[in-house]
C-alpha cells in the first residue's frame, strides 16, 4: 500500500440505529489520505448520522469504525483532537470579532498566545479574510462567514478535514472561492470528507464519492466512472408537453425517465437518433447535452421530494 492508499477512515459493517429507525445499515467504505471523498445522499439517507460517528459525536451500534488508525468508541478523544469539522449551521459568536473567533477556538485544543495569534493570522490570510479581521460577525456577509467557518475547523491542523454543506446559500463566486480553498487543501495533503447537495460541487471537487440513500450504499466510485457507467456520454432531453413523444420512444424501444415535464433519454441508442429526434420534435422542445453526476443521483435516488 502507498502512502497515498493509506486509509484515513475504514467503516466495516458500520450500522446506527435509533429505536426501529434504522439510520445507517451495515455499510463498508473507506477515505484515502490526500483525498476529497463526497458523501451523498437525498434528506434522510444517512449521510448526517454518518458524519457524526465519523466525528465520535455518535456511537455506532455495530460495526467497526477506525479514524485515523483509531477505534472511535475506544478513541473518541484524541480523534476530535485531530480532525476539524466545518458544520453546515454558522455557530460563530456574534459578540466577537473575525479574529477573536479563532483566537478563542483555539484555547479548545490548547493552543495559546504567540501561536494563537499566528495560527489565526495565517488561516485569515488563506481564506481572504485578513482585511475583516477587526469586524465583527454580522458585519460579514454569508460567504464570508462560511470561509470564517472554514478557517476555525482548520486551526488544529487537521489530519482529517470534514466539511459538512461547506457552500450551501452561497452566491456562484462565493463557491468557486470556497472551491479554490479546498484544492489548495488537498494539494497540501490534507484527507477531505464532504457532504454536499451539489452535484457540481461534488464532480467538481471529489477524487472519489459514494451515494446513499436509506441508510445504504447505491453506488461507490469516481464521479467520472458513475457517470459513464449509468449514464453513458450524452442525455436528451424532450419536453412532455408533445403527446407524441412517448409513442415515438416506445416505437423505437428507448428506455426513457418521464418527469412532468420532460423525458429523459440516455445511451448510445437515444444520442444516434438525436438528428431525427431533433428534426422530429424541433430544437426549442428536446436538447442535447452532456450527461452529468446529478443525472446519476436522480436516477438512483429518484425524483421524488424528501422530508428534511
Amino acid at each position: 500500500m502507498t502512502n497515498l492508499d493509506q486509509e484515513i477512515v475504514t467503516a466495516k459493517g458500520l450500522s446506527k440505529t435509533f429505536g426501529n429507525l434504522v439510520a445507517v445499515d451495515n455499510i463498508d467504505f473507506c477515505v484515502k489520505k490526500q483525498e476529497c471523498f463526497g458523501l451523498l445522499g437525498p434528506n434522510g439517507a444517512g449521510k448526517t448520522t454518518t458524519i457524526r460517528m465519523i466525528s465520535c459525536f455518535l456511537e455506532p451500534s455495530s460495526g467497526a469504525l477506525t479514524v485515523l488508525g483509531k477505534n472511535t468508541q475506544e478513541n473518541p478523544r484524541s480523534i476530535k483532537s485531530h480532525i476539524g469539522i466545518c458544520p453546515q449551521e454558522d455557530n460563530l459568536d456574534p459578540d466577537l470579532t473575525v479574529e477573536d473567533n479563532l483566537r478563542v477556538f483555539c484555547r479548545y485544543f490548547d493552543i495559546v498566545g504567540k501561536e494563537a495569534n499566528k495560527r489565526s493570522e495565517e488561516l485569515l490570510q488563506f481564506m481572504g479574510l485578513i482585511s475583516k479581521r477587526k469586524s465583527h460577525i454580522d458585519e460579514l456577509s454569508t460567504g464570508m462567514k462560511r470561509r470564517l467557518m472554514i478557517a476555525r475547523s482548520l486551526l488544529n491542523q487537521p489530519q482529517l478535514l470534514i466539511l459538512d454543506e461547506p457552500t450551501t446559500g452561497l452566491d456562484p463566486q462565493s463557491r468557486h472561492q470556497i472551491w479554490e480553498s479546498i484544492h489548495r487543501l488537498k494539494s497540501e495533503g490534507t484527507p477531505i470528507l464532504i457532504t454536499t447537495h451539489y452535484m457540481d460541487e461534488a464532480a467538481h471537487l471529489c477524487d472519489r464519492l459514494l451515494i446513499m440513500d436509506d441508510g445504504k450504499i447505491i453506488v461507490e466510485g469516481t464521479p467520472k466512472t458513475l457517470v459513464q457507467e449509468y449514464m453513458g456520454v450524452s442525455v436528451i432531453e424532450i419536453d412532455s408537453a408533445n403527446s407524441e413523444v412517448e409513442p415515438y420512444l416506445k416505437a423505437k424501444g428507448l428506455e426513457y425517465e418521464k418527469t412532468a415535464t420532460h423525458f429523459f433519454i440516455h445511451g448510445q441508442a437515444a444520442v444516434s437518433l438525436w438528428p431525427e429526434i431533433s428534426k422530429k420534435f424541433g430544437d426549442k422542445f428536446s436538447v442535447l447535452r452532456m450527461a452529468n453526476l446529478e443525472d446519476v443521483f436522480l436516477k438512483l435516488t429518484g425524483r421524488q421530494l424528501r422530508d428534511a
